[in-house]
């Protein structure tokens, strides 16, 4: 058994359910974990209502998301740094106060340029998971540039 078996349940049972009464989250104070172990390096803490979850994320520079899809859609709000991202067939870098926009199904990944660590708001629609699955069906881990992987 891999150590990425029953990702989406595990990382589910991560996600704080709003639904409890609470109303105020102070996101950057809560325990973070990795998002989607299985193919990026977002690490943060997510909040889950009932037709949309929200993740703080932190993405550390030179990092990211290999290509994967997930059948929700997602909007990224780029707080700190910038994000090289790919969107289907466009690409691009998203900076402090930009969006990306990513359908339902859409082929991208995110990853934080070099320069800094990236901070984003990741917004999702509750009909899946808060995380994906790579494109080339393999849950290997992360992408990394060149000099930034694990020592």
């Amino acid at each position: 058994m891999n150590d990425f078996e029953d990702i989406h349940e595990k990382t589910n049972e991560l996600v704080t359910d709003a639904g409890k009464g609470q109303h105020l989250f102070r996101m950057k104070e809560m325990e973070s974990y990795m998002i989607g172990p299985h193919y990026s390096t977002s690490e943060g803490a997510a909040v889950k209502g009932t037709n949309i979850q929200i993740v703080y994320v932190n993405k550390p520079k030179g990092t990211g998301s290999r290509l994967h899809t997930h059948p929700n859609e997602q909007f990224n709000f780029v707080i700190k740094g910038k994000l090289k991202y790919k969107v289907n067939d466009e690409e691009g870098i998203a900076g402090p106060g930009d969006l990306i926009h990513i359908p339902a199904n859409a082929e991208h990944y995110c990853v934080t340029t070099e320069e800094e660590d990236a901070i984003y708001l990741a917004s999702k629609d509750t009909t899946y998971f808060i995380a994906g699955d790579a494109t080339d069906g393999e849950k290997s881990g992360a992408f990394y540039e060149e000099g930034y992987q694990p020592e």
